[in-house]
């Protein structure tokens, strides 16, 4: 019955707010709260396990789409990045800029966590996007993609991490194994559905980013090298975070005062704040200082919608994961009697798609499985990564309406849960399921 009663709340959530109509910010709190009721979370603590879930996910994500926004803004109105988009497509022209877009994303999604990464280069995609005349898709989804699968599949990222501690994998060979899988999935995943999704869907350019640019009336704009050193701060910067924790895992460094002051200014929201002080210093002779606060004041404004729809998404999952529908699912497919990479990958999809946070389903599927394959003989060291893979690919696959990313992406490009669906959802299972039939090939050739 637990488990009917969340199935039920999903298709109650997605039919308030596809068929109709209602506002995705009511409907997210309307059914949190009969969720909770009908899930039989105590009456006494259903309103704080709602506030739990949206403040939670506030806490994420409300200060970087807040500093990122203003970060965007602050390039698009000086045409930084007209001048970035520009250099762009001078360098692989117009066919292949959703490519070179993508493959610059899985770079700097080596350290950077999906989200501040999108946040960062969403004002680049858009701008691209927009010169060019043609729909978004092609050009944030291989983006998004390569982040996903790098946050996903690849350490220093905290998932891959977590899980290689509690399976017991070694960490070098799993960086190894995770870019050898995560690149071809992001290509046929991500890049080549991406350019299907700009064809079948063409969104515009979203209207919370400058439809007709703000830098019409700058005397000068700043230089290409000027633009890449605002974009490549955070990159750098959280790095320190990311790898810290690597190494700290590993065993390779103790933890020192000097290491935790290198992780806090990798913190997301340090690293940000700290790229939007060197953003606003290296723009400093293109605006007075009012232009420049009120351009900070500008961009928070249409962002409000993304920040509570996305928190109210996080309330969804809260409410949830709370109760225990994710429990549930562990319990009754834990022993199902399937090979320990195929139950990996469905144990993890079902709690991703039960409470929509892809780091819980990973971390929560591999201390599930962890006793397991201990006791497990003849697993070599390939296996154990590739089960870390299979973990990996379906806590990415469908991301759906009690995923807070899925509200984040669907609000930044003004999507409706329609089309988000089609697209993005479609993508994350792509990803998700490729992942997991090459960790199964790698598994059984090595």
């Amino acid at each position: 019955m637990l488990l009917l009663s969340g199935g039920a709340m999903v298709g109650i959530l997605m039919l308030l707010v596809i068929v109709v109509r209602m506002h995705a910010f009511i409907a997210l709190i309307l059914v949190s709260l009969v969720t909770a009721l009908v899930t039989g979370v105590d009456t006494d603590k259903i309103v704080s396990v709602m506030l739990s879930g949206f403040g939670g996910t506030l806490a994420a994500v409300a200060l970087l789409v807040g500093l990122g926004g203003m970060i965007g803004k602050l390039l698009d109105a000086s045409g930084g990045a007209d001048v970035l988009s520009k250099r762009l497509l001078d360098l692989f022209g117009e066919q292949r800029a959703p490519f070179a877009l993508g493959v610059a994303s899985l770079l700097f999604g080596f350290p950077i966590f999906f989200d501040a990464g999108l946040i960062v280069m969403m004002p680049v995609l858009l701008t691209v996007a927009r010169k060019l005349g043609k729909s978004t898709l092609p050009f944030v989804l291989p983006a998004a993609g390569a982040f996903a699968v790098m946050h996903a599949f690849v350490p220093p990222h905290p998932g891959p991490v977590a899980a290689a501690d509690l399976l017991g994998v070694n960490m070098g060979m799993l960086l190894l194994v995770g870019l050898l899988v995560a690149i071809p999935t992001w290509f046929f995943g991500a890049y080549l559905f991406g350019l299907y999704a700009g064809t079948k869907y063409p969104l515009p350019v979203p209207t919370w980013f400058s439809a007709t640019g703000s830098h019409s009336d700058v005397k000068s704009r700043p230089s290409f090298w000027r633009v890449i050193l605002i974009l490549i701060t955070p990159l750098v910067l959280i790095s320190l975070d990311t790898v810290a924790n690597t190494l700290l895992t590993a065993g390779v460094l103790e933890q020192s005062t000097w290491v935790s002051n290198l992780r806090l200014l990798g913190k997301t929201p340090v690293a940000l704040m700290i790229t939007l002080l060197l953003t606003l210093w290296l723009l400093r002779a293109q605006f007075s200082r009012m232009q420049l606060e009120s351009l900070c004041n500008d961009a928070l404004g249409p962002l409000c919608a993304v920040i509570l729809i996305t928190g109210a998404g996080g309330m969804f999952g809260g409410v949830l994961r709370a109760s225990g529908i994710g429990d549930a699912l562990a319990g009754m497919l834990a022993e199902t009697g399937l090979p320990i990479i195929v139950a990996a990958f469905i144990l993890s999809s079902c709690i991703r798609v039960a409470q929509g946070s892809a780091t819980v389903a990973l971390t929560t599927t591999a201390a599930l499985l962890a006793p397991v394959v201990a006791a497990q003989t003849g697993l070599s060291a390939m296996d154990l990564c590739c089960i870390v893979i299979a973990i990996a690919g379906g806590a990415t696959v469908l991301s759906h309406v009690n995923d807070s990313g899925f509200w984040l992406v669907s609000r930044l490009l003004n999507m409706d849960e329609k089309t988000t669906l089609k697209t993005w959802t479609v993508m994350e299972t792509l990803l998700g399921s490729l992942a997991f039939l090459f960790a199964g090939v790698l598994s059984w050739l090595f």
